[in-house]
């Protein structure tokens, strides 16, 4: 067994339900650092763009103030339409020079590149949200779209390495075109590990219908950073059961503190023993921001648990 190797726990803004910044219910991007200072945790993740102000000096003071890091910037948009493929690339010069500006992260032994990670997600597909979690009836990209979104991806992954020095971690998530282990599988496959590595989420595998450890050890030769949250099987089993965007789920509270639902973290501490992981793992908990009252008793759950589970 490798020996275990240090762990910060981070968290991020969805946390707060800060998904869609035209949403007009989002809190205030410093009472989200303020909060997540005040529930321990060691930093966090950027959030969606343009939610952060991209004023280095600022938000660097902020942080600064507040004993926190940024651990990654987010892309989260659509991958697959060749026309945005421009945009995607001035997002990841804009995140990435934002993000190196910043007060860097330490770096832990176990821990394959340096953070601040920019984390890679599809998104933006109505038939795809819709279809969120049931493998049987996402319809696939065929094999041109599906070399176009790699090609796209290889891109971004490539500018944020030669010329920031960024790591891109790419995220399975539930209603995108990365979502089932099959789109894992032809990721891994079709993306050179020099290029970009994998960030998995235990939420979006289990939601995908993956058993999370069981995918964390088939991909840990790819695997960079993490992302952890836990489904509510009461909630799961009724969404699952409806034509529901995944979003709408996670408004219903299909995501439930860590500890509380049926992902086996005790399992999962095993096997990150085992892969001698170190670094960075990042809390989500999506929500409807108007749900704001328990954020921070949630927080604090999941952070007991997962402290009293050896994290």
């Amino acid at each position: 067994m490798a020996m275990r190797q240090p762990i910060t726990i981070t968290c991020a803004p969805c946390c707060w339900g800060v998904d869609d910044i035209a949403n007009p219910h989002l809190p205030a991007w410093e009472t989200v650092l303020d909060e997540a200072a005040a529930a321990g945790f060691g930093g966090l993740e950027l959030g969606p763009y343009g939610y952060m102000p991209l004023d280095g000096d600022r938000v660097g003071a902020a942080l600064q103030a507040r004993g926190l890091s940024i651990v990654a910037g987010t892309i989260f948009d659509d991958l697959v339409t060749p026309a945005n493929r421009a945009s995607l690339l001035r997002q990841t010069d804009e995140i990435c020079a934002f993000i190196t500006a910043l007060p860097r992260p330490a770096t832990r032994p176990g821990q394959r590149h340096p953070a601040p990670y920019l984390t890679v997600m599809d998104w933006g597909h109505d038939a795809r949200d819709l279809a969120a979690g049931h493998s049987d009836r996402a319809k696939r990209l065929d094999d041109a779209a599906s070399a176009g979104m790699i090609d796209t991806i290889r891109a971004i992954a490539e500018r944020a390495r030669d010329r920031y020095g960024v790591r891109a971690t790419i995220h399975p998530h539930a209603g995108g075109h990365i979502e089932f282990a099959d789109e894992l599988a032809r990721l891994v496959r079709d993306i050179d590990p020099g290029t970009a590595g994998l960030c998995l989420d235990t939420g979006h595998l289990a939601y995908a219908g993956m058993d999370p450890v069981a995918t964390l050890r088939r991909h840990a030769g790819r695997l960079d950073y993490i992302h952890f949250k836990d489904i509510d099987p009461a909630v799961f089993e009724t969404v699952m059961a409806s034509r529901i965007r995944f979003f709408d789920a996670c408004a219903r509270g299909v995501m439930c503190p860590i500890g509380k639902g049926n992902i086996d973290y005790p399992a999962i501490r095993a096997l990150l023993d085992d892969l001698g992981y170190g670094g960075y793992i990042t809390i989500e908990q999506e929500r409807d921001p108007r749900n704001a009252g328990s954020i921070l008793d949630d927080l604090a759950t999941s952070r007991s648990y997962l402290r009293d589970a050896g994290f």
